[in-house]
């Protein structure tokens, strides 16, 4: 561009120096422009995702750190944007957005050093009780199996989404996103369709067997988009007991994914 610049220049006998600033800076000022627009137009954007991951939330971060951390990801996102690359600027905030807040929740987590360890023996061990018995485990059963409290288990389930972000609702190497599972996407192939098309209805299959309160959970988060603090108001339950409920529902909902993922069933 800097070259068509200096030809113009040439053409017209303006001086070099001049004209190429004046192009450069009405380029700035519409990328400025632009910039701004989509930070301002995705703003709510970054209050949504935070809502949606308050729960996790351990001290001493606050909402208030959740939503900057989210709006430091809008601004690279909105600066770093490239039209050429035919992705929708929603799309590529959500991922900056989503990672900014992960990174934060990341840079926090005081969790145990060995929690992925002890949440990979709770799946091995809930797979081998499922496929002896044909049920999942409840959370007392494998507790005691584990020979732990069911309270110290609800915790480790709700480390583990804190740490991650996680599980079915977020970032795991072991089993693909539960968002990521029930959104279409026109842009696969018509195998991945198929493909996605079976493991939603698997995934319903399993959302079915899940304790009823569990079940009500997740339908009402994924579903109908509500908050844990809504969930509690409409279940008359404390927001703190839908935590423990959506970590455990989401526990067992990764070991069928998992089981799904090596062919077990």
């Amino acid at each position: 561009m800097a070259v068509i610049a200096e030809n113009i220049c040439e053409e017209k006998k303006f001086p070099n120096g001049a004209a190429l600033r004046a192009y450069s800076d009405q380029k700035d000022s519409e990328n400025s422009r632009l910039e701004n627009e989509r930070i301002v137009a995705f703003l709510p954007m970054v209050h949504k995702i935070v809502r949606r991951v308050i729960t996790y939330l351990k001290p001493p971060l606050s909402f208030e750190d959740m939503v900057s951390a989210g709006t430091v990801g809008l601004v690279k996102a909105a600066r770093d944007f490239d039209p050429s690359q035919r992705v929708e600027f929603k799309t590529y905030a959500y991922i900056r957005i989503k990672g900014a807040i992960l990174d934060e929740l990341r840079g926090w987590s005081f969790v145990p050093a060995n929690l992925n360890k002890r949440i990979r023996d709770a799946q091995d061990l809930s797979r081998r009780i499922t496929e002896k018995t044909g049920a999942a485990p409840t959370d007392t059963e494998l507790a005691g199996q584990l020979g732990i409290t069911v309270d110290e288990l609800l915790e480790m389930f709700e480390n583990a989404r804190a740490q991650h972000f996680v599980s079915l609702d977020g970032f795991t190497e072991e089993a693909p996103a539960l968002g990521t599972i029930l959104v279409a996407d026109r842009s696969r192939g018509p195998y991945e369709q198929i493909e996605q098309k079976e493991m939603i209805h698997k995934l319903a299959g399993a959302i079915l067997q899940l304790p009823q309160k569990s079940r009500q959970v997740i339908l009402l988060y994924y579903q109908q988009h509500l908050t844990m603090l809504q969930i509690a108001e409409t279940m008359e339950i404390t927001e703190s007991r839908v935590s423990q409920l959506h970590a455990s529902a989401l526990f067992n909902l990764s070991v069928k994914l998992r089981q799904w993922n090596d062919g077990r069933l």
